[in-house]
């Protein structure tokens, strides 16, 4: 086999190496343009696990690299003048050019061709005359660009500036440095690479480093004035540079990682962000898998498949991560007025693979110090800690999302509801909502839904409020208000979500006349009159929730349903009073807040829910989310429930764990307004990190507790919390531990004998 490897990186040298290794007739060749000791960074960070890879496929490599590591296990965040230190994080690195020398040393050793100074030549023509050609030209790949067709590339570009630089010194830690200036604040990434080195990135968003005059500096200025903000960080030493130049981050997906004989590798194929240190550790697991597929597959289409199906899943999840973690940079001014022990708890768990149950196993005691300042009283996890809505004090953090059900009969609910959510409250759960409960017969989704458009309706629901009061006392029951509108008329989901009723349809009304599906009816745009009705339907529906007892009542104008569609631009295209500018698509959907607050018990909160986002262009802005939720608080919302999506049909959501918890952290901050998250939380690990970072202040959690009706109380049990927060109801307190399964262990040798 004859290989071809466009760029000398990290990723591609060691690609090369083990290539050769394992297969010592194969005729490899480099080809980078550059000088064998240019390399525009500093450090490169990689962890144990990249590590235990490299160990085991080449221990070459691995004991050159281990006797130039500098090993560090601390944490700094330094903000405000105030240091916190969390350790127990075990990180490894050396500097770029030393693992370039390494690599060089293997790939000469074992026979591969090195070509310095020399650009590759056509991809095209080396696929004609190589078996296989491997690119490895780093984020501006131009191989990539030029089989665009191909890969299906999608870059993103980010709204950070930021500038590699280096510093003769090393820090004793990863450190977190955070500047308010004049012009805005500023962050400073910092961490040894050698005994006498360190590398120390500066990031700031666009607009600060336009206002601080950085576009109009040269290197040298940069580099001098750097120091200057974060002399402190540096002890006045100063910092050099090496071609270095302010950039912004893109993030790079391909959808296709190979084409015939060539195949992506590095951050041509995908980048994450520096701020979780994973470019050069992906690269160097892409090249160790692309070798492995390689040695395991007979053919090469079916090897460079097989590395796609390993690969892509692993930087999928990488690069969520690596989002959140810039993302929460970006948003770095939200966080400066937390409290310090929190605020860096919020910056340690900011991309949600550090979480407050490995981070209590690193470092109890810091932990331990957030959650006193957080108000945890000893032995109590944050999800634990009971949380105030108006006149109502909820036990503990846990919400049981709302829930569509489907199995009312014209509107009412039945013993299956009483059963289903007295389940979830005796579970334990501070909080337990209805599904969306419809204002009229018009505001179904589908004939199954339930009601509250009768006294009969009412009286149904009175029957459930008080068995959750009765039997499970502590929990908290709350209503969700709402109605259909375009997306009214359908089949129960499981027996085709969204789908048209094959008969029996009734009319459907709503913002504009658009169907949400191509197969969809066609609604009726409300007319003044008709406006004025369906408000006078939810207040009336409102009222009689709270003669059936709900202790909270949530507004449901989420998820393209009636209300909703009021929001978007992308559903309201009215040209009157209700549509247009954003005031006016609000001002239906406050006037019936406005409407339902006025019926609704005062001491009894109201929240609303609300899609941040529809996940389609042209939606609903992250700007619009915060004024959304700002214009429902400043009308008396106690809190924001906040979702994502729905709202057309042709949505791209970004799915993945908690991906719904930045709009709600953002809107929490920007409007200082309670809220609630949603969306992919499914551990208790998660609800304590996310309460503890302060981006939510509770977690509604759906398919967790369809799964396990006793959720909260089993999350409890598991933590070994046994407070008021969680107390098991009498009859089942006998099963408030784990059952005893058989015995794993065999009996122990009762004498060991010597050699």
């Amino acid at each position: 086999m004859r290989v071809a490897i466009i760029g000398g990186g990290p990723g591609g040298l060691y690609a090369a190496a083990l290539l050769k290794r394992l297969g010592p007739a194969r005729e490899i060749t480099v080809f980078e343009r550059n000088a064998p000791d240019d390399t525009f960074g500093f450090g490169v960070v990689l962890s144990d696990e990249t590590l235990g890879g490299i160990e085991h496929a080449d221990p070459v490599v691995y004991e050159a690299m281990q006797r130039d590591f500098v090993r560090w296990d601390d944490i700094d965040i330094v903000h405000r003048g105030t240091r916190h230190t969390s350790g127990g994080h075990g990180f490894a690195a050396l500097g770029r050019r030393r693992l370039l020398e390494i690599l060089h040393e293997r790939c000469r050793s074992l026979g591969v061709e090195l070509r310095f100074r020399t650009p590759a030549p056509d991809a095209a023509a080396l696929t004609r005359t190589y078996d296989l050609v491997i690119a490895a030209d780093g984020v501006h790949s131009t191989t990539r660009e030029a089989y665009a067709h191909a890969f299906g590339p999608h870059v993103t570009g980010h709204r950070c500036r930021y500038i590699w630089l280096a510093a003769d010194f090393p820090f004793d830690a990863f450190r977190f440095e955070i500047a308010e200036t004049e012009h805005g604040v500023m962050q400073l990434h910092g961490y040894p690479y050698a005994a006498d080195a360190s590398t120390v990135i500066v990031e700031m968003r666009e607009e600060v480093w336009r206002a601080a005059g950085f576009a109009e500096t040269d290197e040298q200025e940069s580099v001098e004035r750097c120091a200057k903000i974060f002399a402190d960080a540096l002890g006045g030493r100063p910092l050099r540079s090496n071609k270095s130049a302010w950039t912004t981050f893109r993030t790079v997906v391909n959808e296709h990682w190979s084409h015939g004989n060539l195949v992506l590798l590095g951050d041509a194929a995908h980048t994450a962000h520096f701020s979780i240190g994973s470019g050069t550790k992906l690269a160097v697991e892409d090249a160790l898998a692309l070798a492995a597929c390689l040695e395991e597959r007979p053919t090469l289409q079916e090897a460079l498949a097989a590395y796609e199906t390993e690969r892509k899943p692993v930087v999928a999840s990488t690069q969520r991560a690596a989002r959140a973690s810039l993302e929460w940079f970006e948003n770095l001014g939200l966080y400066l007025d937390q409290p310090p022990r929190q605020f860096a708890f919020n910056l340690l768990t900011r991309s949600r693979r550090v979480t407050h149950g490995n981070l209590r196993l690193r470092d109890a005691r810091f932990t331990e110090g957030v959650e006193r300042e957080f108000g945890c009283p000893p032995g109590t996890p944050p999800m634990f800690t009971p949380f105030r809505l108006r006149g109502l004090t909820l036990r503990n953090r846990v919400v049981v999302s709302p829930m569509d059900m489907y199995s009312a009969v014209d509107g009412v609910p039945g013993d299956f509801h009483l059963v289903h959510l007295g389940a979830r409250a005796l579970g334990g759960a501070g909080l337990v909502m209805t599904e969306m409960v419809c204002v009229s017969p018009e505001g179904r989704i589908t004939p199954g839904c339930a009601g509250l458009w009768t006294t009969g309706q009412a009286e149904a629901w009175r029957r459930i409020t008080g068995f959750v009061h009765r039997q499970a006392p502590g929990t908290a029951i709350g209503v969700q208000l709402g109605h259909s509108g375009r997306k009214g008329s359908t089949r129960l989901m499981w027996e085709g979500m969204d789908e048209p009723l094959p008969e029996g349809n009734w009319p459907l009304a709503a913002a504009s006349p658009l169907p949400y599906r191509p197969d969809s009816q066609v609604p009726r745009q409300l007319s003044r009159s008709q406006l004025t009705d369906v408000r006078e339907q939810f207040a009336a529906s409102a009222a009689r929730a709270a003669r059936a007892g709900f202790d909270l009542l949530e507004l449901h104008c989420a998820h393209g349903y009636l209300l909703s569609g009021f929001l978007s631009p992308l559903t309201n295209h009215r040209t009157d009073a209700y549509g247009g500018s954003l005031d006016k698509r609000l001002r239906y959907p406050l006037e019936v807040f406005d409407a339902v607050r006025a019926v609704w018990p005062e001491e009894r909160p109201m929240t609303v829910r609300i899609s941040a986002t529809d996940w389609a262009e042209g939606g609903t802005t992250d700007e619009e989310a915060v004024a959304i939720a700002r214009a429902f608080a400043e009308h008396g919302a106690d809190a924001i429930d906040v979702s994502t999506g729905q709202v057309v049909a042709e949505e791209r959501p970004e799915f993945g764990r908690s991906y719904q918890t930045p709009f709600a952290d953002r809107i929490r901050h920007e409007v200082d307004v309670p809220v609630i998250a949603v969306g992919a939380i499914s551990s208790w690990d998660d609800v304590n990190s996310l309460i503890l970072a302060g981006r939510t202040d509770l977690c509604a959690l759906a398919r967790p507790h369809l799964y396990d009706p006793h959720w909260t109380l089993h999350a409890a049990a598991e933590q070994g919390y046994a407070g008021e927060a969680a107390v098991w109801p009498a009859p089942y307190r006998a099963g408030s531990r784990r059952p005893r399964t058989g015995r794993t262990d065999g009996p122990k040798p009762r004498l060991t004998l010597g050699g």
